[in-house]
């Protein structure tokens, strides 16, 4: 499914089954649906979450401070010759990489710097830069795209938020947990279990195409429906 659906869907419903269910919908339940309902397709650079974090300015701006600093590199005496020429040469190429391919560096080194220097947050650091240093390496749906995946955000939110009450980790879990039901709609599925290939997919529809908005639409009216019921049960007890 597209970006927009994932977090209309995502967020909608698992906001809307907390507050059925009792639980006080709070700003930061709020704020960790979102993120969940975004969260699984951090393993695809160009989706919506890793493009709004990693917009097409900043990108920009990062080459061209990779140029800027090329030269430094090139006309002070931090290297020799012929190292600066080859140091420079090299970063003035890496400048010019796929908006794609650029994302995943950066994430692959934000990953490095949260593992690095996040110690005074072991050992949710490491768990966090190991994350991101993966999902720079494994193919889109995969990883993140798991039981696995889940439950590691889930039991990250659990342990770091759960002093505030269980709202937070519920909206966060439950969030990432739709979206992956909402990709087992796909032609692709997913694989929920691997190493065991075994794919869950309903085969309703193929994301990008007629049909595909389609099912999404029907899907977003759904949440629509529910968020409207929610809200009635809440001014009712109020």
């Amino acid at each position: 499914m597209m970006g927009r659906a994932h977090l209309i869907i995502g967020t909608g419903v698992s906001l809307s089954v907390l507050a059925l269910s009792g639980y006080e919908v709070t700003p930061a339940a709020v704020a960790a649906a979102v993120v969940g309902s975004l969260l699984p397709d951090i393993d695809e650079p160009n989706s919506m979450l890793v493009s709004r974090a990693l917009p097409a300015k900043m990108l920009r701006l990062i080459q061209l401070l990779m140029i800027g600093a090329a030269g430094w590199v090139f006309f002070t005496p931090m290297a020799p010759p012929p190292w600066n020429l080859i140091l420079a040469l090299l970063m003035i190429s890496a400048s010019f990489m796929p908006s794609r391919s650029m994302r995943k560096v950066i994430i692959f080194l934000i990953g490095i710097g949260i593992a690095w220097y996040g110690e005074a947050y072991a050992p949710w650091n490491y768990i966090a830069g190991c994350l991101l240093i993966i999902c720079t390496l494994v193919p889109h749906r995969g990883l993140t795209h798991t039981v696995y995946g889940t439950a590691a955000w889930t039991g990250l939110l659990y342990a770091t938020t759960r002093l505030h009450g269980d709202s937070i980790w519920l909206a966060g879990g439950m969030a990432y947990l739709l979206h992956l039901l909402a990709d087992s709609l796909t032609n692709n599925g997913i694989k929920p279990l691997p190493p065991f290939k075994w794919k869950l997919r309903f085969k309703l529809m193929s994301t990008g195409t007629r049909k595909g908005a389609k099912v999404e639409n029907v899907c977003i009216a759904l949440t629509a429906i529910l968020v409207v019921i929610a809200l009635l049960r809440y001014k009712h007890l109020m």
